[in-house]
């Protein structure tokens, strides 16, 4: 395989990489700042960035929506405030680790979805995955007991991270039809309505006193959090996943992506997390699951080219 192809590989790998560490970062620095004020600050200053890097790439026109206002600010708000935003609540209420297996369903939540938008049925292969996937993260939530002993808060908190994940695979198969759109373009057109609706929603639950607005000495203790969700959690790491995208193609960064739970389940570890062998059980189960689905996929893909 060509350098280029290795490259590409080594991005999409510290793009997962990074994904796997913030949510655990996060789920840290919400013992300081909420989650809806995280959300806006880590959004604000990456869609600075974002669209500063667009313009200097494709001109200041760029930034027009042409005629497409509404639409892209749907799925806009759909996936860059109401996912991450549920996300974070979730996880505030629940566990790093849980909120991590849970996002990592996403592919099969898509083929479910496409499933049932009767677009695609998933083959018995799959959706024998899928339950298997299932099955991993109920025991992770549960720790492999019939009964779950935790908080009736955690399970909440657990059911509005899988909210939260449902709205990005919303959002991704939203913006499918923008397929004549650069993936920067899409990124920043997308992000702004939703970086202001979720800084919209913070400012109104701060005018109703539901939540309180943190300190500067709040945000200074927790600076290299925020600077880790906001450089590298979204802006590096995107970029680094749509340069790998583009040089290993959609499988393989799918397959890699299969690494973001051991990532945020060895941070945690390294943090002095202890987890019991169900719960490892659970993730192993998880991530076999869904590279033997990238696998099959992958195998597939194959038979039709090589029959074409």
């Amino acid at each position: 395989m060509s350098q280029s192809f290795w490259v590409g590989i080594a991005a999409v790998t510290v793009a997962v990489v990074s994904w796997g560490i913030q949510l655990p970062v996060a789920k840290d620095a919400f013992d300081v700042v909420n989650p809806y004020y995280l959300t806006s600050i880590r959004y604000l200053g990456a869609v600075i960035c974002l669209a500063a890097l667009v313009v200097y790439r494709e001109g200041l026109s760029s930034l027009k929506y042409d005629g497409r206002f509404v639409s892209l600010s749907f799925f806009g708000v759909i996936g860059m405030c109401l996912s991450p935003t549920l996300v974070f609540i979730g996880m505030s209420m629940s566990a790093a680790e849980h909120a991590v297996i849970i996002v990592s369903l996403q592919p099969s939540v898509t083929a479910i979805a496409l499933w049932v938008m009767g677009k695609s049925r998933p083959n018995l292969f799959t959706i024998a995955c899928i339950a298997a996937a299932l099955v991993g993260v109920v025991l992770v939530v549960t720790k492999g007991k019939l009964a779950f002993d935790g908080s009736n808060r955690a399970l909440i908190g657990d059911f509005i991270v899988f909210a939260g994940a449902v709205a990005w695979v919303v959002y991704s198969l939203g913006v499918g039809r923008y397929a004549k759109l650069s993936t920067w373009r899409l990124t920043v057109l997308t992000m702004i309505p939703g970086c202001l609706a979720t800084i919209l929603i913070t400012a109104v639950m701060v005018m109703y006193g539901d939540i309180q607005s943190p300190s500067m000495a709040d945000y200074r203790s927790v600076g290299l959090e925020l600077a880790y969700l906001t450089f590298v959690g979204v802006f590096a790491a995107l970029l680094a996943w749509n340069y790998g995208l583009r040089k290993v193609g959609a499988l393989n960064a799918t397959l890699l992506i299969n690494l973001m739970p051991v990532t945020a389940f060895a941070y945690r570890s390294w943090q002095g997390v202890k987890f019991s062998s169900v719960e490892l059980f659970g993730v192993a189960l998880v991530v076999l699951a869904l590279a033997a689905n990238n696998l099959m996929q992958r195998r597939q893909q194959l038979a039709v080219a090589r029959a074409g």
